[in-house]
């Protein structure tokens, strides 16, 4: 596949932080259009990983270009060239809706002649049409997680990244934000998320299992259970786990 076709590409990408090894040496690549998953408990380097690849964090060695660009040469385009959302995205609770959509449409330069059109179009996509003068404070956790989506794609980003972004909400919320996850990726979007729900990673086209900063299995969830002989990813991640536990004792 030619390079013009990979979103995402990671080579022997490497984090430390003192003596502790963050991320270490994981090279994956992601094609353009796909819904990509890192899977992993606490601590296992997913969040840091993403970081690095949105610009945020600076590796210690290896190569990561996310659209193209290299994330420790021109961090800047980067972050002007994807969309990024966290459990811990900050909406703003004294603000409306709409108001919250008008503020990230600066933040991000969307030009203000454009910027009605992209806040209507975030507010069909989240299904808060009808709640645009809504507090933001007074809407529930999955109404708040669909807000934070919408915020994040204003800027019409080719590449989004979403870290662990259905933490905290109920089964039927993140189920809801998935389908609005394939309808970004359906458009062309490329998706990358992490997440610790075993059941959302089945959700992925492909998926990377992390343990201890390493990956140590990647393939589509499909292929991992067949492979592991399991009908579950969290019957796979388990025993990848053990497997990991053992070869490492």
């Amino acid at each position: 596949m030619s390079a013009e076709n990979w979103a995402v590409e990671v080579e022997n990408l490497v984090k430390r932080f003192g003596d502790f090894i963050a991320v270490d040496h994981i090279s994956f690549r992601v094609r353009r259009g796909e819904i990509f998953g890192f899977l992993g408990p606490n601590g296992a380097g997913k969040s840091t990983a993403i970081r690095i690849l949105c610009g945020l964090l600076r590796p210690t060695s290896g190569l990561a270009r996310v659209g193209g660009y290299d994330v420790a040469r021109d961090p800047e385009t980067v972050r002007q060239n994807i969309g990024y959302m966290s459990q811990k995205f900050s909406l703003y609770d004294d603000l409306t809706v709409e108001e919250n959509l008008s503020f990230y449409g600066g933040v991000y330069g969307v030009p203000q002649e454009r910027l009605p059109e992209r806040e209507e179009f975030a507010l069909r996509m989240a299904g808060l049409t009808g709640k645009r003068d809504t507090m933001t404070g007074m809407l529930a956790g999955g109404w708040k997680q669909r807000l934070a989506l919408g915020c994040a794609i204003l800027h019409e980003p080719p590449i989004l990244f979403l870290d662990e972004p259905t933490s905290g909400v109920d089964p039927i919320a993140r189920r809801e934000f998935w389908d609005l996850i394939y309808q970004l990726s359906e458009q062309g979007h490329t998706i990358f998320v992490t997440t610790h729900y075993m059941d959302e990673a089945e959700y992925c086209h492909r998926l990377a299992l992390m343990y201890k900063g390493k990956i140590v299995a990647l393939d589509t969830p499909a292929a991992l259970m067949a492979a592991a002989g399991k009908p579950s990813m969290e019957e796979v991640f388990v025993a990848t786990i053990e497997e990991e536990e053992r070869s490492s004792a």
